[in-house]
């Protein structure tokens, strides 16, 4: 399985894992010229959640969420920016991140970050 086939079946758990959870679902894989959102939802509360989703299989080194580094999420700000101007939307919002971990037999789980940053 290639990396992008990986990675949208790493989006999909992470957004399977948000419904259960009473979140809605906007919009998967948004982009603009600044970037790519790999999911955006609203939690049951009603903030508006910018997720992350980064996956690691058995072996890896370094925790998903170390890939979200600075650089990374000053991007992914900007991006959700865009998208907050696009959609006409102000509304209070957060950003996320989805691990997600997969075993030598093809399963995941699941550790999902919220407010990851600000």
């Amino acid at each position: 399985m290639n990396t992008k086939s990986k990675g949208d079946r790493g989006e999909a758990e992470v957004a399977r894992f948000l419904r259960g959870r009473g979140y809605a679902l906007l919009a998967s894989q948004w982009r603009c010229r600044f970037g790519e959102i790999d999911l955006v939802a609203r939690d049951p509360e009603g903030v508006l959640c910018f997720v992350e989703v980064k996956l690691r299989g058995t072996g890896a080194r370094a925790l998903p969420r170390e890939a979200v580094d600075r650089r990374k999420q000053e991007k992914l700000r900007l991006t959700a920016a865009a998208y907050l101007g696009f959609h006409d939307m102000d509304v209070p919002v957060r950003f996320d991140v989805g691990e997600v971990y997969e075993d030598d037999r093809g399963g995941m789980r699941v550790c999902y970050l919220k407010d990851a940053f600000r």
